[in-house]
């Protein structure tokens, strides 16, 4: 939305399409859900915006500035975490399952999308980040032999199609 072109409207228009086939979104519900999904988006484009000036500023050479977030992460989610599992840390096997699932689910991904967005424009990384549903419907059909619909198919289709017409700005192109 932060170009303002026919092409942007088209892009937005179809990725929002492709959302609502693929949720089925209703405007009815509860408005503290509104209120989460609402913050929720707001946040994550806030991090793809914050995450690329950072890796491109060079303020935090490599993946430093990534490291030191995720320990203030964990400093503020350990206490949660050790309320309610307590003594269940203390065995190896949820423990290295537990540092298994952080390195498969925060680690990989994080320091992945750190290195690209020190490396891609904004566009090119949202381009990349709106393949994630066409990459987990292949790892679906292939380790989970679960078929999508055509509906699913359609609305990963119309969220691709909606990145990939999407027009960035000229300035941040040389980014």
């Amino acid at each position: 939305m932060g170009v303002r072109t026919r092409r942007n409207a088209l892009a937005l228009l179809l990725a929002g399409a492709g959302v609502y086939v693929l949720t089925g979104i209703r405007l009815t519900g509860e408005e503290l859900g509104f209120a989460f999904a609402f913050a929720n988006a707001a946040l994550f484009t806030l991090c793809i915006v914050l995450g690329h000036r950072a890796a491109q500023s060079g303020a935090a050479p490599g993946i430093d500035g990534l490291g030191l977030a995720m320990l203030i992460a964990a400093l503020g989610a350990a206490p949660l975490g050790l309320w309610d599992a307590g003594a269940e840390l203390l065995n190896p096997v949820v423990l290295a399952a537990g540092i298994g699932v952080g390195i498969s689910s925060s680690v990989i991904p994080y320091v992945s999308d750190q290195l690209a967005l020190g490396r891609l424009s904004r566009a090119t990384y949202a381009l990349f980040v709106s393949l994630l549903p066409a990459t987990a419907t292949i790892i679906g059909i292939i380790v989970l032999a679960q078929i999508p619909s055509v509906k699913e198919l359609l609305g990963v289709g119309l969220v691709i199609a909606g990145v990939a017409v999407h027009e960035e700005r000229r300035e941040s192109r040389a980014s």
